[in-house]
């Protein structure tokens, strides 16, 4: 008689394993819920981007899932940016949420070299690794009196330089804040606007009383210009003078003529720095003027005194769209450039 077999034995299901959970606190629930977002919305699109799974168990607490030690220190790192910035008094929104991860996967460091604060005004937080080595070169004083900030619109170019130089002249570091651009007539003859000189070129500096009054404050701002101290005037206006104890910013510099570019650069006086920003590929000037924006990045890019930070569309932190339109641009011209 033979021995029946012994059936083998059903081998264990294996349990699912479970993801590495790490849990962080934070001192200031109000903020956290603020970083949260209406809906969780900011917690749901950096659970989509960076593939972690977040959530708020208790007050002041957010958890992150994730198999990956890796994708939890980069989630770890935006929500410790976006906590600083709301401590900072800047807001949180989806496009911050965006700018927040761009700079966790770049692994700039956190801290105060892309901040810039204005006294009795507003807080300015560099948004892309660019826009920090942009903000950075706007602090160094010791060894930078010239920066140019040239590339598409919407990257933060004047906003930045706008609030660095409110927030010295608040600290009255500096007597004046002046800030120039040309009045160039893109598609429109000004002979034809109502006014005087004046009334005629104001229209063209309104962008940047709109950047002073979020950098100062309309009250602030109207002070100071009533004092003196901050000055926005067409480029033309500018010959003739040495500019002493001034922030100068030289704003769409890419409609200066060759020779408006070479007598603005030459007003630098004692104890004074300048900014120039522009976007070399927009210019207005008639075909037959070529702008002077290429030229001076050429001729100075190898002075230790001047920085040259160049922005990208990748740069751009206004609507989403924006940084859309600018790739479609590009790529049309450059179709165009072959054909």
């Amino acid at each position: 008689m033979t021995t029946p077999r012994k059936k083998p034995a059903k081998a264990r299901s294996a349990k699912p394993k479970r993801a590495a959970i790490e849990t962080l606190h934070f001192d200031d629930a109000s903020r956290l819920r603020a970083l949260a977002g209406e809906g969780d919305r900011n917690l749901i699109l950096i659970e989509s981007e960076l593939g972690v799974g977040l959530s708020a168990p208790g007050a002041g607490q957010i958890q992150i899932e994730g198999d990956d030690p890796a994708t939890r220190a980069e989630a770890r790192r935006v929500i410790n940016r976006l906590y600083s910035r709301l401590g900072d008094g800047l807001m949180c929104d989806e496009s911050d949420v965006r700018s927040a991860i761009l700079m966790a996967e770049s692994g700039e460091a956190e801290g105060e070299s892309g901040l810039i604060r204005v006294p009795r005004g507003a807080s300015f937080q560099a948004r892309t690794p660019r826009q920090g080595e942009y903000v950075r070169a706007l602090k160094n004083e010791r060894d930078t009196d010239l920066i140019f900030g040239v590339g598409p619109a919407g990257t933060g170019k004047t906003l930045l330089a706008v609030a660095y130089g409110a927030s010295q002249l608040v600290l009255r570091r500096i007597e004046r804040l002046i800030i120039t651009r040309p009045a160039v007539e893109a598609g429109e003859k000004l002979g034809f606007l109502p006014g005087d000189l004046a009334e005629k070129v104001d229209p063209y500096l309104l962008p940047v009383w709109d950047a002073l009054s979020d950098a100062l404050g309309k009250t602030q701002m109207e002070k100071m210009r009533e004092e003196g101290r901050v000055e926005v005037a067409p480029l033309a206006f500018m010959r003739g003078r040495t500019l002493n104890r001034a922030f100068i910013i030289v704003d769409e510099a890419q409609n200066a003529t060759r020779a408006q570019m070479r007598m603005v650069l030459t007003r630098l006086g004692q104890g004074s720095r300048m900014v120039v920003t522009g976007d070399p590929t927009q210019t207005d000037l008639d075909r037959r003027q070529p702008s002077g924006l290429p030229e001076a990045l050429g001729i100075l890019k190898d002075d230790p005194r001047v920085a040259i930070t160049r922005f990208e569309r990748g740069d751009v932190v206004r609507h989403d769209l924006v940084a859309r339109i600018v790739e479609a641009y590009e790529q049309a011209d450059s179709q165009a450039e072959r054909s």
